[in-house]
């Protein structure tokens, strides 16, 4: 009797101790972190035509995460309720073109910068204004995006100086943007590389770049006590290189209508191979070709 007594506590001993050891190996297999986006910004963060986050910033946060060996969940929140979110802890990342400005490191952590950028001023094709017309002529109406570094430049520079401009702001650059399409403002100020993005889909130009010298980084909280900062940092220096110049090609050369077919073409070496640099090989050839 003492001897079955004494089996059975062993036998759910042992049993306890594997589960416990299979709880944290499960705990471990499935760490994930909570990226959040604004994605209305291509070539950076954006929807294509099945629903999928793609961008830029998007591929890198993916591929960061399979070179630091960690899951990601992408959410689309609105560029301004980024701060907020991630202040509250309700999430853990954030990749959605942010400049390093004074008033952002004050409050979160960011990471090394991963590019640099301009404003580009847009009005329509039909347009006559220059850009010192349109960011000066009385009764203008200027669009940029709330919380921006763009919305930030033109209340300093321009509506705090006396310029009589009227600035509208949106919550979305595509709302924006087909506001200054269909007439209801006159001009639209963005990164560069969006603002390159817009015209080439739009029937919008570019008529100047005002320059800021703005750099681009990822976002953690404050303190970091998740330790994200040093593997984002780590990953960043990883993928520079062949991999990091092909989604640079894929993003920033290629055709951005492709984006569709493209990705579902080769999500697949990200999301079942975890392949990052075939990936962005295979990604840049297609977006690239004639």
């Amino acid at each position: 009797m003492r001897k079955s007594f004494r089996l059975i506590v062993t036998v759910l001993a042992i049993a306890i101790v594997l589960s416990l050891s299979g709880g944290i190996l499960s705990y471990a297999q499935s760490e994930k972190y909570v990226v959040a986006t604004s994605a209305d910004w291509p070539p950076f963060e954006w929807v294509d035509g099945n629903g999928n986050y793609v961008g830029f910033d998007m591929d890198v946060m993916r591929a960061i995460a399979i070179i630091e060996g960690y899951e990601i969940e992408i959410r689309d929140i609105g560029f301004d309720a980024l701060i907020p979110a991630l202040k509250a802890g309700k999430v853990d990342i954030l990749a959605a073109g942010l400049e390093i400005t004074p008033e952002r490191t004050e409050v979160l952590d960011c990471s090394d910068h991963y590019w640099e950028i301009d404003q580009g001023v847009l009005v329509r094709e039909d347009s006559d204004l220059n850009i010192i017309s349109a960011l000066s002529t009385s009764g203008n109406k200027v669009g940029a995006q709330r919380g921006t570094t763009q919305a930030g430049w033109l209340e300093d520079n321009l509506v705090k100086k006396g310029v009589k401009i009227k600035l509208e702001l949106y919550e979305t650059n595509d709302l924006g943007i087909m506001d200054l399409v269909n007439g209801r403002i006159d001009a639209y100020m963005a990164d560069t590389p969006a603002a390159a993005a817009f015209a080439k889909s739009n029937p919008i130009k570019i008529v100047g770049i005002v320059s800021t010298g703005g750099k681009l980084a990822f976002y953690v909280q404050k303190n970091d006590s998740k330790k994200l900062l040093p593997r984002l940092n780590d990953g960043l220096k990883k993928l520079k290189g062949d991999t990091w110049d092909n989604l640079v090609d894929a993003y920033f050369t290629g055709d951005l209508t492709k984006i569709t077919k493209c990705y579902a073409q080769c999500s697949h070496y990200l999301t079942v191979e975890k392949d990052v640099t075939t990936y962005a090989k295979k990604l840049a050839e297609c977006m690239t070709a004639k």
